[in-house]
């Protein structure tokens, strides 16, 4: 593998910011939440993620996520757009306000997080948002009282907008849906390359799909060229791997200018990401 990912700055971008984002997905507040709204995981995930795009049909939220299985997206979209949507976002803020209060203690708030959602606020503002609708729908999302919840939503646009610029670089590759996932967790030729990885189980638990669908993926990545079956799951082939360099290439590439001139900034934010690092809610910091 290259290391074009790891020299970007849009990668570093990527790397610095995505644990103050996740703490949406992985909070301590979100059995609490499912239960005030009445929905499940699924439900809420896929509510709260996708209810900046209004109740839209239940196709279109499986097209911005991609990867979630478009059973799962379309009961769960009609159980969100029975709860209200608007109170599925407004309950999801309020979990992570109680949140990141807590977490950031002294410092919640700090004038520091108002002048840093006002920084990247504007970065958000300024992005091109054709073709990337999940992105164009948080980036029409109703501004958020608090610095530290604007603070979220800012980084929110920017990630769901890698994330657009992403899928499309997954469909010039012909890599379609659940394929895409499991192609992301296949073994790398070079074992030695850092990345995050989900995992099998908790790929088919979040996106919604079983066993059978896991192993006719690999069969289609295997037809294709991209990996190869070991015993102990699947492997890129060198053809795989030169695919998986160019989609990750290519979606830094998309967001390089964002980040040019930008390095400060991802420094003065690491305080604040660490603090929820080492608050030890995320997977991988619960020891710490």
């Amino acid at each position: 593998m290259t290391t074009t990912a790891t020299e970007s700055l849009s990668r570093l971008a990527y790397e610095t910011l995505e644990p103050f984002h996740i703490l949406a997905y992985f909070n301590p507040g979100l059995r609490s939440a499912q239960e005030d709204t009445g929905l499940d995981g699924h439900a809420f995930y896929v509510g709260a993620r996708g209810a900046p795009l209004g109740p839209c049909a239940a196709p279109v939220v499986s097209a911005a996520f991609y990867n979630f299985n478009p059973d799962l997206v379309a009961k769960s979209w009609r159980a969100a757009v029975d709860a209200g949507l608007d109170r599925v976002h407004e309950r999801r803020h309020a979990m992570l306000d109680d949140s990141l209060r807590e977490i950031l203690g002294d410092s919640a708030d700090d004038a520091l997080l108002d002048e840093l959602a006002s920084e990247y606020t504007r970065l958000a503002a300024d992005l091109p948002l054709s073709g990337r609708p999940l992105a164009a729908a948080w980036a029409s999302a109703p501004t958020p009282d608090t610095p530290r919840l604007r603070l979220w939503q800012a980084i929110a646009v920017l990630r769901e907008w890698r994330g657009d610029n992403h899928i499309a670089a997954l469909v010039l590759h012909g890599l379609n849906g659940f394929d895409a996932a499991v192609f992301h967790e296949a073994q790398l030729p070079d074992p030695s390359v850092k990345r995050r990885v989900m995992g099998k189980r908790v790929v088919l638990l979040t996106r919604g799909y079983a066993e059978q669908d896991w192993e006719d993926s690999i069969d289609r990545l295997t037809e294709a060229g991209l990996a190869e079956r070991t015993d102990d799951g699947h492997r890129l082939t060198a053809q795989g791997a030169a695919v998986y360099d160019d989609i990750e290439a290519t979606t830094d590439a998309a967001g390089e200018s964002l980040w040019a001139g930008n390095s400060e900034l991802l420094e003065r934010t690491r305080p604040i990401v660490k603090a929820v690092l080492d608050a030890g809610v995320l997977p991988g910091t619960r020891n710490k």
